[in-house]
């Protein structure tokens, strides 16, 4: 497996609002979706920041420790689950797709943190990647 960098990152919050005004308004991210108590955010590189406040609909394991977490950018996420289940990693739910090649497989790391994998074709071509 090669990670190219990072790809996602989802920050969960009880101040839904300011974070979302502080990336749209202080940051000057592109806002690409917005639903209830969640936002998304593009990064000039195909890279997103979320942002999930109380009320959001996301998966419970995926903020249980920590109230931020990272998606390392692959270009397979299917092989390199596939890695990391070689290796003892324990896999989180099966591989999420958002469509347009965009897919993403949560893992819990040694420590008992949590990451994912995210395949992210627009993101791996700004890196010179096989998207």
């Amino acid at each position: 497996m090669r990670v190219y960098g990072i790809s996602w990152v989802g920050v969960k919050t009880d101040s839904y609002q300011g974070m979302r005004d502080f990336f749209a308004d202080v940051a000057g991210l592109r806002l690409d979706t917005e639903r209830p108590d969640f936002a998304v955010f593009g990064l000039p590189d195909g890279g997103k920041v979320e942002i999930f406040g109380a009320g959001a609909d996301d998966p419970p394991e995926q903020f249980a420790r920590e109230k931020v977490v990272a998606g390392l950018l692959v270009d397979d996420v299917a092989a390199a689950a596939d890695e990391l289940r070689e290796a003892g990693i324990e896999l989180i739910g099966p591989v999420e797709d958002g469509g347009g090649g965009y897919r993403w497989q949560h893992f819990r790391a040694p420590d008992g943190t949590v990451f994912e994998l995210v395949q992210n074709p627009v993101a791996l071509r700004n890196v010179g990647g096989a998207g």
